[in-house]
């Protein structure tokens, strides 16, 4: 099913993570944007972009048009990174995370709602949680970070992106029966 519906967006399906914390530390402030990973579902074409980099584009660096649906995982986050890059919002936006949330209502669900809880779901592997709340930490930490944390933070966010098309694979035909 999920081919059906991606086959209706010419430039194809892209899951797109972003890590970012509120600037100084404090809660409340404007959004830093410290990286993006995007992921094209149908090539498997994944690609990675640091804070300066992303400084200098005025648009996303990929289709958000109607040729292009738009993977997240918690998309208002995301859109709040769009926002603080001053771009334009997708025109298609699948949040797997409110189809979800959707999908368990009133379950238990023992690994949580999180992206890692929601492939723990379907029976997926993921990162451990004790290494998603390690990069969490280095990333709210702030700068300056080293040359191997950035590789670090940067395959974080990749394995983010990956997961997202594990999920909306395993969801398949429930998000749009």
């Amino acid at each position: 099913m999920n081919e059906m519906v991606c086959a209706q967006f010419s430039s194809g399906t892209f899951a797109v993570d972003f890590e970012y914390r509120p600037r100084g530390g404090q809660e409340g402030n404007p959004l830093e944007v410290v990286c993006a990973a995007m992921l094209h579902i149908e090539s498997g074409r994944t690609q990675c972009w640091w804070q300066d980099e992303l400084a200098l584009l005025s648009s996303a660096p990929f289709p958000t048009d109607e040729s292009a649906l738009f993977l997240a995982y918690n998309a208002s986050a995301e859109m709040a990174c769009f926002a603080a890059l001053g771009w334009s919002s997708p025109k298609s936006i699948v949040d797997l995370y409110t189809e979800f949330r959707n999908l368990t209502n009133g379950k238990n669900l023992p690994a949580g709602k999180g992206l890692l809880g929601a492939l723990a779901y379907f029976g997926e592997a993921s990162i451990g949680a004790s290494e998603k709340d390690e990069m969490r930490d280095l990333i709210l930490a702030g700068g300056p970070w080293s040359e191997e944390q950035k590789r670090a933070i940067l395959a974080y966010c990749t394995s983010d992106v990956m997961a997202l098309k594990t999920l909306f694979l395993k969801m398949g035909g429930r998000l749009w029966s």
